[in-house]
């Protein structure tokens, strides 16, 4: 990593799906009492930016970038920026492809897609779009300060070509990021998104929504104060 914004956290006993509401309560309220998203997990969610949203438990943590995604409505491919810790002091685990799912608005979850598939539908152009803006998603616990690869397709920004793993070796210790793809052939669709992490104790899930143009507009004016009110609020947790 050349830059990291860390974070000091603290997790004591069960992790109350509570915080998750209050935080999801603020964005609803600014998107015109569009419904919450609820993770039915244990866990804790934040907003670190516009497109970027963090989740975490006791035992794993999540920070998900979606711009492109939310930039694709009506495109088949769905691409996220994905980063990966554990939480401390839980011991290193493989994290492999079959644990990463995402459920799509109408409820129904799809697996990732496969190496194959990403290599025949040619996601150049894909890439370079995300390429061109992104967000940083380096937002991990201070103890998380080595890195790896989230290495489940070859990365096809890089001049050589790059291996694909079937799975990574999660630490406390490692920041691990990369690139996921879903084939939706319906298309993306606008609405409400989970994407789903199966760690080996339990299970995160990062909402992120799909904003319609007005949706978007209103979100991009307020994002600033519903971070701040979701801060002010985990404060008093």
């Amino acid at each position: 990593m050349k830059t990291r914004k860390s974070l000091s956290m603290v997790l004591i006993g069960v992790i109350a799906i509570g915080v998750s509401a209050v935080a999801v309560a603020q964005e609803t309220d600014a998107l015109d009492k569009l419904d919450k998203p609820d993770p039915l997990v244990p866990e804790i969610f934040t907003i670190q930016g516009e497109f970027v949203r963090m989740a975490y438990n006791n035992e794993g943590f999540a920070t998900l970038g979606y711009r492109t995604a939310n930039n694709s409505v009506d495109e088949q491919w769905m691409l996220l920026e994905l980063g990966l810790t554990l939480v401390d002091p839980t011991d290193d685990q493989p994290f492999k492809r079959d644990q990463i799912s995402l459920q799509l608005p109408d409820g129904s979850t799809i697996a990732m897609a496969l190496q194959e598939e990403f290599n025949k539908a040619n996601l150049r152009a894909l890439d370079r779009r995300a390429n061109t803006v992104r967000d940083s998603i380096n937002y991990f616990p201070r103890l998380a300060t080595g890195s790896c690869r989230v290495g489940f397709f070859a990365d096809t920004s890089q001049s050589g070509r790059s291996l694909a793993y079937d799975q990574v070796t999660l630490s406390r210790r490692l920041a691990c990021v990369g690139r996921v793809y879903f084939h939706i052939p319906d298309g993306i669709k606008d609405g409400q998104y989970y994407l789903n992490l199966k760690f080996k104790e339990s299970m995160v899930r990062v909402p992120f929504r799909i904003f319609t143009d007005e949706e978007q507009k209103q979100f991009n004016k307020n994002w600033k104060t519903i971070k701040k009110e979701h801060e002010a609020e985990y404060k008093q947790q």
